[in-house]
């Protein structure tokens, strides 16, 4: 320790703890230690570049370094979403809801299944026949909520 501050940092000890500033980046969740790390990386290029720069002005640039990338980090990284937004990530029936479909067997006691693209889907709603056209209205879970489809008042009855 004694030489250290006697001596001083060689360019290469901030090297080092630049290195393991990423390896506790790896080891841990967020990216704060990567910032830091990048600082002293950049503290070890110029006590390389400039020989004769003191201790105490590597510190000094260090500790300023590391808190301009914080600083930059915190301006400039990415909204987050926030955990409770819902947007419909993995629920591919929210995202045909208004969509006309086909039965492909009678909705019988609300339940009965409809083609949608190159699938049979489960779906519920008023009892109707086979081949009757639907307009999806809701989901839950893989099932889809389904209401009939009128064109000019006459199509799509329940039976």
């Amino acid at each position: 320790m004694d030489s250290l501050i006697n001596d001083g940092f060689i360019f290469w000890h901030w090297w080092v703890l630049g290195f393991l500033l990423l390896v506790a980046e790896v080891l841990t969740p967020g990216t704060f230690f990567m910032w830091i790390g990048a600082a002293a990386f950049v503290t070890g290029i110029a006590a390389w570049a400039v020989p004769g720069l003191s201790w105490a002005g590597e510190i000094v640039m260090f500790a300023l370094l590391a808190l301009a990338a914080v600083g930059a980090w915190f301006r400039f990284r990415p909204l987050r979403r926030s955990d409770d937004e819902d947007n419909g990530l993995n629920q591919r029936g929210r995202q045909v809801i208004g969509r006309e479909l086909t039965l492909v067997s009678d909705i019988e006691n609300g339940v009965g299944q409809a083609r949608l693209d190159d699938s049979v889907w489960r779906v519920t709603g008023p009892d109707l026949a086979s081949g009757a056209r639907v307009r999806v209205v809701g989901t839950d879970g893989a099932t889809l909520k389904v209401k009939p489809v009128t064109h000019h008042g006459n199509a799509g009855h329940a039976h």
